[in-house]
């Protein structure tokens, strides 16, 4: 089996956000890691690989005449061309319904699963970090496509009391991907929706890092207002409010994935 670790040097690092669940935090943390990782003055491409295209709307939706990723990976339209820049200085290559599409022709079709790296094949060497945001089902053909192209996975975990079981599926699924596809993924998880006045939230904090261990980022996200806020004016937290705790916690959060980059983390070639 390949190590991915090993295997890939000198590209971007791509990162798939991933849960077997909705509601875990994911695409918020997809848009605001994203737009700290630009603040820091890094390339970025967010790609939004889930049907709902949350991402897409959480960043203002897309103009009436932009390709969206769909029209990439079924009609073949460069993905160059369907990049927009997005408040916040990154690009974001968004979505609309037309991945369904994508998913039901798939059943029919040779190597399905490899479309999105062909896609962003011409355009990988134009950012330092390609953050995917999955759709919330780990085994479907969508996630496949975002971890055959990815060099690392991110279990996205909300701090609530069904969110371990999904994120376990999540991690099942990814191994079972992994060696489908001979090839291992540098896995972490991080810990969304804290709410550290809850006695209930803190003790399930305390069972997350106690089952994932070093998996886990020492990073925390916590329950934030000002996230529900730039969702609604469709603007990353640092763009809406750069002096607020959640800008903190996902600076805090790409501090931890940079330091992994200059220690090794996995990148593309």
């Amino acid at each position: 089996m390949t190590t991915r670790a090993n295997a890939f040097q000198g590209g971007p690092v791509i990162i798939a956000l991933m849960n077997q669940k909705g509601g875990c935090g994911k695409t918020t943390t997809a848009i605001h890691s994203a737009g700290a990782l630009a603040a820091r003055g890094e390339r970025v491409l967010l790609v939004d690989l889930d049907p709902q295209a949350h991402a897409t709307l959480g960043l203002g939706g897309l103009g009436d005449d932009c390709p969206s990723v769909a029209e990439v990976m079924l009609d073949g339209v460069p993905a160059r061309k369907a990049m927009s820049t997005v408040p916040g200085g990154f690009q974001l290559l968004g979505c609309r319904g037309r991945l369904r599409e994508f998913e039901e022709r798939s059943e029919n079709a040779l190597h399905a699963e490899r479309q999105l790296e062909t896609c962003l094949a011409p355009i990988i060497q134009d950012f330092d970090w390609i953050v995917i945001d999955c759709p919330p089902r780990a085994d479907g053909v969508l996630c496949a496509n975002a971890l055959f192209a990815a060099t690392s996975a991110l279990l996205v975990v909300e701090v609530g009391a069904f969110s371990l079981q999904g994120a376990i599926e999540a991690q099942r699924i990814l191994e079972e991907v992994a060696q489908s596809q001979e090839s291992e993924h540098h896995l972490r998880a991080v810990a969304t929706l804290f709410d550290r006045k809850s006695r209930f939230s803190r003790d399930l904090l305390t069972g997350l890092f106690t089952h994932f261990g070093d998996v886990m980022f020492d990073t925390v996200i916590r329950t934030s207002v000002r996230l529900r806020e730039a969702a609604a004016v469709g603007l990353p937290v640092q763009v809406l409010d750069p002096t607020s705790r959640a800008c903190e916690d996902f600076a805090a959060l790409t501090d931890e994935w940079m330091l992994e980059r200059s220690r090794g983390l996995p990148a593309s070639v």
